[in-house]
């Protein structure tokens, strides 16, 4: 599909020139004015009449990151320029937003940038991603790192909905079971209460609480979604604060079962992150820093940093490490054991291997406890609430027969 071009160049005279030209990539562009003798120095696609985004624009994930990294490397592997891959990457990437970067991308490129000098003006290539490339572009091995990037983004991705998918499953529980039991005292309870009231006498004790329930929940539903909201956003707000998102974090790593698969998805991480950096080229010291801002969580990026700090005054890396009580202790020993040997990026990646697979092992075993324990919980908050409404029927049946 054709498209409008806007374009300044100038002439072998010095004369600027500009005008618009339809082509179906930006090479073709390039071909053409080339012919005329012009030297392309600044092109962009004609703006549509009508912008449907409305100024949202959509978020660019791992998984297209992951994508777009590994069409990148097989292109760059085969040959091709870098101008002619980035283009050909903008005409097929279907997130307008990741297309509208990579055009940046290629035009700074074309203006003499290097690669990971244009990429690192955009929000959506990590400083891990951007180190990488500028580790690739030095050392003249760019189709390897942008292949070595791929596979850590696809083990990233994969990691992360494992970790999500176990998360997953007693979030939708909790809400069914909570949805669940409000529509009863909205609007079944009240049903049995006025029921009950006109046949009088004294109610069974649980009758009483369910019904004392459903009344205070009826008067004060909208006192309850308002502190309900109110919390929801104040949670956000301490999360998003260093001290309350460290706290927060501490607290999820102690929890049983979902804090085993969370410290052993950040060790998964970590150790991947670090061993694709070191095995880059890239200084220790730097992967270190770079490693603890992508760790997701404060307690471990803590240990990072402390590890990186002591490193500066001439320690290894796997005493500090040691001291922190963050990380299991195989890592610690295979980490040093890397160390001492020479190949701390294969054990990094070994380990991260391995710990890949643990999260498999601590998701399977946290989905297998929360399933029984969701069933009791919501059989005995709804079989609570149908059996105190039906304990008035039984003593209303045994007075009836006597």
């Amino acid at each position: 599909m054709a498209t409008t071009f806007v374009w300044k160049g100038r002439t072998p005279a010095g004369e600027n020139v500009s005008g618009e030209y339809e082509a179906d990539n930006k090479v073709k562009l390039m071909n053409h004015l080339r012919k005329k003798k012009i030297i392309l120095t600044q092109v962009r696609q004609k703006s549509k009449d009508l912008n449907i985004n409305l100024g949202f624009k959509k978020r660019i994930s791992i998984k297209d990151l992951g994508v777009f990294t590994r069409q990148f490397a097989t292109m760059i592997n085969a040959g091709l320029p870098l101008v002619q891959c980035l283009d050909i990457l903008s005409s097929q990437l279907e997130n307008e937003n990741f297309k509208e970067i990579t055009i940046e991308v290629m035009e700074d490129v074309e203006g003499g940038s290097t690669l990971s000098e244009a990429l690192g003006k955009h929000k959506c290539f990590s400083e891990l991603f951007v180190n990488m490339i500028d580790a690739g572009e030095s050392g003249g091995i760019l189709d390897i790192i942008l292949n070595r990037l791929a596979v850590f983004l696809e083990k990233q991705d994969t990691l992360r909905r494992k970790i999500k998918g176990a998360l997953t499953y007693p979030t939708i529980v909790m809400v069914v079971a909570g949805g669940a039991t409000i529509f009863m005292l909205m609007f079944v309870i009240p049903t049995f209460a006025k029921m009950f009231t006109d046949f009088g006498g004294t109610l069974p004790l649980p009758t009483r609480i369910v019904m004392g329930l459903s009344d205070f929940l009826r008067a004060n539903w909208y006192l309850l979604l308002g502190v309900g909201i109110g919390g929801f956003f104040g949670f956000k707000k301490y999360n998003s604060t260093d001290k309350g998102k460290r706290r927060i974090d501490r607290f999820l790593l102690k929890l049983p079962i979902l804090g085993n698969v969370i410290r052993k998805g950040a060790v998964a991480m970590f150790t991947r992150t670090l061993g694709t950096l070191t095995a880059s080229g890239v200084p220790i010291i730097d992967g270190l820093e770079i490693t603890a801002k992508t760790s997701g969580n404060k307690v471990i990026e803590g240990a990072i940093i402390e590890t990186r700090d002591s490193i500066v005054k001439g320690d290894t890396i796997a005493a500090p490490l040691k001291r922190s009580g963050v990380f299991p202790p195989m890592v610690v020993q295979m980490i040093g054991v890397g160390e001492q040997t020479g190949a701390l990026d294969e054990m990094l990646e070994k380990i991260a291997d391995f710990y890949d697979d643990e999260v498999d092992s601590a998701v399977d075993a946290l989905t297998a406890a929360i399933e029984p324990i969701m069933i009791v919980v919501m059989g005995v908050i709804v079989g609570g609430m149908l059996i105190s409404m039906y304990l008035p029927m039984f003593k209303l049946i045994s007075v009836v027969s006597g």
